[in-house]
This record gives C-alpha cells, structure tokens and sequence, in this order.
C-alpha cells in the first residue's frame, strides 16, 4: 500500500521552500559592485560638500601651508583596514600636515551615525573599532580587490581633494606644494574591481568592474556605464 503525504508534512515543506527562497534570492540578485560605487559616489560628493561649506583657507597660517588642510577622500590597504582595500574622509589640519588621518578629530563624522567616523580603517581608528563605519571598508564589505585613482594629473595618488570652489585635485600630500599644485586638467577616475581591474582604467569592462568619473573644474561625479568613459547612468 502506498504512502501518501499528509496535508501536514505539504504544509511543512512548502514553508522550508519559502524560508530557504527568501534568503537565497536576495543574495542572488545582489549586485555587490553596485551597492559599493553607489555608496562611494556620494561619499565623493559629501567630500566635495564639506570642502566648499568647510574652507579651509587661512591666511595666518604660520607654515602658510593652509591648502595641505583641504578636504580628500583618500583610498587605503593597511594592517588599519584588516590589509582591506578600505578610504577615508578626513581634513589633515592638525600638527603638519603628514599626509595622513593620524587624528580621529581629523575624520568627518558619519552624518548617519554621529558616534562614528567616515572611515573604513586608518592610522587613528582601526576598522574594527566602534568609531569606524564598516562599509567604507571595501574589501570586507564588497568583496572589492583593488581600486585604482587615475586621470586628473600625472600624479599616482591613491586620494581626491576638493577646495572651497569645488574643484577636485589628485596629488599625494608630499608633493603639494602650492595651493594650485594638482588642479584637476583632466576627469579624475575611481575603477573598483571585485576580480581584480583589467582593461582601461577610464572603463569599467564586464560586470566585475564599476568606473566613477570626477570632472575636472566642477567637481561632479557620476557612475559610469560599462565600457563607457564618459556616459553616466541615469541614479
């Protein structure tokens, strides 16, 4: 004689299905790349936010180097980020200007969240202390492997500065040495790779790879289409 189900064990087994459906889906459709350069874009146009509402200039600076204290989104992979690729927001005011966020008062405070700092891990605030915001940790987060800052000037420089106009610069702190020195002459391009960047770094080639465009003299930013350097899409 065969055994049937009973309406009981149906029951039983249609709600597992719909269990297991609601948490595998989700991550199905997730698009880890996405979700990073969204985020970032607007990290970028916070940056730009605070540097013309913060300005920086002072004109009894005693080292005259106000223009070092400009704020800059800068992008890093140290034993701080968990050895992440990880970036920060901060204004290097304090002391002399090393080059790095050595100074948690130094880092933008998370509109979102006032007890943290807008970053993913830097010499003052480890990633896994309570004061860093875990998503701008990259790598832990999103899965990203690499992330390259070209376009701009000839410079190599991992960060982005905006001054009190809006315009964006790329050039490490050690070389600034005027308050014009790295003016943006050309769009400035952030390439986030989750399988390692190939290609061009102005374009994002397949579905591993996310290209965000900063303009020169404005200062706007935009997610970039695939295999485009110039067409931002419509967010």
């Amino acid at each position: 004689m065969k055994k049937a189900f009973t309406l009981l064990e149906l029951v039983f087994v249609i709600v597992v299905i719909g269990i297991l459906a609601a948490a595998i889906i989700p991550r199905i459709n997730t698009n880890r790349i996405g979700e990073a350069a969204h985020q970032l874009v607007s990290h970028v146009r916070y940056t730009q936010h605070l540097a013309m509402s913060d300005d920086q200039y002072n004109s009894v600076d005693p080292q005259n180097d106000w223009y070092k204290n400009k704020w800059q989104i800068i992008f890093e992979n140290t034993e701080k980020s968990n050895g992440e690729e990880s970036y920060t927001i901060y204004s290097d005011f304090q002391g002399l200007s090393t080059g790095n966020a050595n100074s948690k008062d130094e880092i933008a405070i998370n509109p979102l969240n006032r007890s943290q700092r807008l970053t993913g891990g830097t010499d003052a605030i480890d990633v896994d202390e309570p004061e860093a915001t875990p998503s701008m940790n990259l790598g832990e987060t999103y899965g990203i492997t690499e992330v390259k800052v070209t376009g701009g000037t000839a410079s190599t420089a991992q960060n982005v500065w905006f001054d009190n106009m809006g315009r964006p610069y790329n050039i490490g702190s050690g070389s600034m040495n005027s308050p014009l020195a790295g003016l943006a002459t050309s769009p400035i391009f952030i390439k986030l790779c989750t399988n390692g960047c190939s290609g061009d770094n102005n374009k994002s080639t397949n579905d591993d790879e996310a290209v965000i465009r900063i303009n020169k003299e404005t200062g706007y930013s935009c997610i970039l289409e695939q295999n485009s350097d110039s067409v931002c899409l419509d967010i």
